[in-house]
């Protein structure tokens, strides 16, 4: 009898790099001299592995001198980590008589459609189409993760599922009977179809093809490399390989040196501990490296010590000086006892650093530095790896201040891409509305004429006018606003070419088909950009999610909710990968974690090494309860931590390794990773040898000037006398003597603050006094004609009229017209005193030494002794008493001076007279009412302030000085001059305040003591 064949299954140990190891082992074994290796078929586990194999083939034939070789043909059979997306794979094999596979988009469409008519039926509320499509891709990604595992719908009516129904929530149990019932449907519905999930065609290919190798052992040699996934059909499949005559499975990073009681301890890996199925033991190290492996051995049915090391034919490697290091840090918790008996040399990670930088920034620069550093030495090759796909943004942009384009293999998501933000942000203005700031972006998208720069440049600078006038608090809602606010802007014939791409984004119906919303959206960003929106790697890929989506959406007749439409698209973006063309430096790779697995490099940089990086924060299914997946006997979520753990054990095996994290990032403080702190645990004294200490060093002095700037003086400009010559506005002479640098860069230099675009109208008062003002006047004018005319009724309809925010008009529109009613009763009793308005909002000046004085007042009553009564509104609170004494408020006073030493302009002529009142009538609410009037004298001598007698003449002091010392003397604007000016802030960062005000407070302190 013969004896039985031993399956050929090996292990390529981490330090070895295992594309170039396995290339090294492969062509001594296969290679035909004529052939090459045209006739080995090698199973490998995704598209990414293919290219980083074939990339190694090309290293090798350099290294032997050979001109070229056929390589061997590779089918990516997919690793089935959940991460991956699932599709049809091994069609190569042949099998037509195994259903097709049911289309990606059409199943998560049709699950929307089948969850919505189930919780119709179990009378629970309907969810808003967004929500909706959500719960339907969380739904199949459930699906398929059981698919895998091989479960079908009637395992959820298990003994061992029911037994344990008792103990769960009943958010769980609703989610697990919606979960069952649609399911069950959808299995119904691929009946009619004719068609299987792909998971399941999948295990079907692999089953066939296990089936017809064993009846018939293929004639060429198959191969499977780095494939880790455990999936059941999988395992089948690789142990009927592993059994071929000339078959072989070789995995990535098998520790065979790991002890037996380790092994163990990592728990039952899947083993059957009864009749009836798997099972996971709650003592499963789900988070090792090696459990993942030891699960797909156990399904294969092969033992470890059946594994041998891969090495090249007749020759073998050495282990590497941190072999027994990377393997002892990872022990389960009763084998990391050994940790006590290790020797130091043993517990040394030799050639491993630790970089720990203060925040995300210095970490990515200090990578940078690294980066750079070891491109210095002919033929290094690096790579940087990192979960955190922000992080490797900034590397690369890092990297770029010295013209090293580095490629970021893991792509950046859809969304991200120039495309994808262009398109998400016309969606945008669909479900949110024509915001000013999402409105600026879509029209000032870099794609936008991309490709016309003569009219890019015209468009840029009608936009720019138009952003000029948009600034400040945000608009009514519509296109009606906007089309004034570009008539103020002078570019209304630009308008009308914007507003014929984005009226077609307007008034649209609550619910709408979506494809006819992606056709909307498509045809807004092709009238927009033109051929720049599809022409590079993302317009292409986002032609192909349109083109995608939206033929089964119209078969299905989706609809969604135009305020859902921005929120469904950025999902959909999302799960796009767009991964930049080749060109990058041929030496430098950044890899997410899957991309890193079986690549090679002489420097390995991991990155980001923080909990919720790396390893990522295991989340839960939405549907099934944990302990609902114990029951099916489905790993857990902390499977995956198993799986960065892995990634990052083979990592180490590389020549030189930095372990990189930072303090902080742009959340807050960040907690090391679980991985880092067992590297430093195991180092122990031996730790702070290992530390990068350099990097963070020379980041201090990265971007420093060789020699410190000195420190920043005071503002002190000195215009000169012509420049000086400037009017003094009543509002402005405060500011010229407290903060003498505020009145020159307004006054004299003209600038005036840039208001943010969409600013908060609730918190400005501008906009309030500005309504509130232009209400007040209209109303007198139109009393002045009918009397009877009624300020609540005319300031609502005048409300209506102002293109404001809705919500500023529900805030504010109830309390001003509250307080306007009082100014109303105010005015008449005044009439019936003697007292009678004579203008409003009308300008007056002055002529003081050869200066003019000017300013608008807001109303100027005639008393009834014939003097003035100057009155300003306020719709917040009006000045103290004390203020107006100190100088930080002259407005009345001047006010009063005009109109005894010069004139205002009224409709018949110039008033001119003697004010013996001054008044400010406020909004705010005081004594539970809104409306107060306050004047700003002191009425005994209990009180402070400026008596009667004082106030005229003691602001005509202020003026005077103010002309003498600035406007017609020498002295300089300096800044801050009067630090107890409660002053506007407008011009804080143009006299670089933060650089020089504490020096001068110290100075000041020290003087006066």
């Amino acid at each position: 009898m013969a004896e039985a064949q031993t399956p050929k299954i090996y292990s390529i140990a981490a330090h070895r790099g295992f594309a170039d190891a396995l290339v090294a082992g492969l062509v001594p074994r296969y290679a035909d001299e004529e052939m090459g290796l045209a006739r080995l078929t090698l199973l490998v586990p995704s598209s990414r592995a293919a290219r980083t194999i074939s990339e190694a083939f090309i290293r090798h034939a350099g290294e032997t001198g050979k001109a070229g070789m056929l390589m061997p043909r590779m089918v990516a059979i997919g690793d089935l980590d959940l991460d991956e997306a699932l599709g049809a794979l091994l069609d190569p094999l042949g099998a037509s008589e195994i259903p097709p596979a049911v289309e990606p988009t059409r199943r998560w469409l049709e699950l929307a459609q089948l969850i919505e008519v189930e919780r119709k039926e179990l009378g629970e509320q309907t969810l808003p189409g967004a929500a909706r499509l959500r719960l339907a891709r969380e739904l199949g990604r459930t699906m398929d993760r059981l698919l895998v595992e091989e479960k079908d719908p009637d395992d959820l009516l298990s003994e061992a599922v029911l037994d344990m129904l008792g103990d769960l929530s009943d958010h769980w149990k609703q989610s697990l009977r919606l979960f069952a019932r649609v399911q069950e449907r959808w299995r119904s519905r691929l009946q009619e179809l004719g068609e299987v999930d792909a998971a399941r065609r999948r295990n079907q290919l692999f089953d066939r093809a296990s089936a017809k190798w064993k009846v018939q052992a293929p004639t060429t040699p198959i191969v499977a490399a780095g494939v880790t996934s455990a999936s059941p059909a999988l395992a089948r499949m690789l142990r009927t390989v592993a059994d071929l005559p000339n078959g072989a499975v070789i995995l990535p990073d098998l520790d065979l040196k790991l002890t037996d009681e380790a092994w163990e301890e990592l728990g039952r890996a899947g083993a059957s501990c009864e009749p009836g199925g798997e099972r996971f033991g709650a003592k499963d190290a789900l988070t090792h490296p090696q459990y993942h492996l030891k699960l797909l051995l156990s399904r294969m049915g092969i033992a470890r010590e059946e594994v041998r090391a891969w090495h090249r034919s007749g020759i073998s490697a050495a282990e590497p000086a941190r072999a027994v290091a990377i393997s002892s840090l990872f022990l389960p918790p009763m084998a990391s006892r050994s940790w006590a008996q290790l020797e130091p040399e043993k517990r040394r990670l030799k050639d491993v650093r630790l970089m720990t930088a203060a925040t995300a920034e210095e970490e990515a620069q200090g990578i940078a530095l690294l980066v750079r550093e070891a491109l210095t030495v002919p033929e290094k090759r690096v790579a940087v790896i990192s979960a955190d796909r922000s992080l490797a943004r900034r590397v690369a942009q890092n990297l770029q201040r010295w013209n090293i384009e580095a490629d970021d293999t893991a792509g950046r998501a859809l969304s991200l891409t120039p495309a994808g933000r262009l398109l998400g942000l016309l969606a945008d203005l669909i479900s949110r509305g024509f915001g000013p700031a999402q409105l600026i972006g879509v029209l000032g998208h870099p794609l936008v004429l991309r490709d016309e720069p003569e009219a890019r440049a015209e468009w840029l600078r009608s936009l720019r006018r138009f952003d000029r006038k948009l600034r400040g608090p945000s608009p009514a809602p519509g296109l009606g606003p906007l089309r004034e606010i570009a008539r103020k802007g002078g570019v209304c014939e630009w308008w009308e070419k914007v507003e014929q791409v984005l009226a077609p984004l307007t008034d649209l119906p609550e619910q709408l088909p979506l494809a006819d919303a992606l056709d909307l959206l498509a045809q807004a960003g092709e009238a927009l950009a033109g051929e720049a929106l599809w022409s590079r790697e993302d317009g292409r890929a986002l032609a192909s999610l349109i083109g995608d989506v939206r033929p089964h959406a119209r078969l299905l007749n989706t609809q969604i909710e135009p305020t859902d439409l921005a929120g469904t698209l950025r999902d959909c973006m999302d799960e796009v990968a767009v991964r930049p063309p080749y060109g990058g430096h041929p030496r430098v790779a950044i890899y997410g974690l899957l991309e890193s697995r079986l690549a090679r490099a002489d420097l390995v940089i991991c990155a980001g090494l923080n909990e919720g990086s790396w390893p990522q924060a295991p989340g839960s299914e939405a549907l099934l309860a944990p302990g609902v997946l114990r029951a099916l006997g489905v790993p857990g979520a902390e499977f995956r931590i198993g799986l960065a753990a892995h990634d990052l054990a083979g990592a180490l095996g590389a020549p030189e390794v930095v372990l990189s994290r930072a303090q902080r990032d742009a959340e807050g403080p960040t907690l090391p990773s679980r991985f880092l702190l067992r590297v430093e645990a195991l180092l122990g004294e031996l730790a702070d040898e290992s530390r990068e200490k350099r990097m963070p060093a020379f980041l201090a002095k990265l971007d420093r000037a060789p020699e410190p700037a000195k420190d920043y003086p005071r503002p002190k400009p000195y215009p000169s006398p012509k420049q000086r010559r400037v009017d003094i506005k009543v509002t402005a002479l405060d500011r010229l003597l407290g903060d003498p640098y505020q009145f020159y860069a307004s006054e004299i230099l003209g600038l005036r603050k840039l208001d943010p675009l969409a600013a908060d109208p609730f918190s400005d008062p501008a906009l309030r006094g500005t309504l509130v003002h232009d209400i007040l006047d209209a109303w007198h004018q139109a009393k002045s004609v009918d009397a009877a005319v009624s300020i609540a009724e005319f300031a609502a309809r005048k409300f209506a009229e102002a293109e404001v925010h809705p919500l500023f008009k529900g805030l504010w529109q109830p309390r001003l017209i509250a307080a306007m009613e009082r100014f109303e009763a105010w005015i008449e009793r005044g009439i019936i005193e003697g007292r009678d308005v004579l203008a409003t909002e009308t300008d007056g000046s002055m002529m003081v030494q050869g200066v003019k004085v000017r300013g608008r007042a807001d109303r100027i009553d005639k008393l009834a002794d014939g003097s003035l009564a100057i009155v300003d509104y306020k719709t917040g609170g009006p000045p103290t008493k004390k203020e107006v004494a100190a100088g930080f408020r002259l407005q009345l006073g001047l006010l009063g001076m005009i109109a005894r030493d010069g004139a205002f302009e009224i409709s018949d002529g110039l008033l001119t007279g003697e004010a013996s009142r001054f008044e400010y009538w406020s909004a705010r609410k005081k004594d539970g009412e809104f409306g107060e009037i306050f004047e700003p004298l002191k009425k005994s001598e209990r009180q402070s302030g400026l008596s009667p007698d004082e106030f005229l003449p003691e602001h005509e002091r202020y003026l005077h000085q103010a002309i003498d010392r600035f406007i017609l003397g020498g002295d300089p604007f300096t800044a801050k001059e009067n630090p107890d000016y409660p002053g506007y802030s407008d011009y804080d960062q143009l006299m670089r305040l933060e650089e020089w005000i504490v020096r001068v407070s110290n100075a000041q302190e020290e003087s006066d003591q």
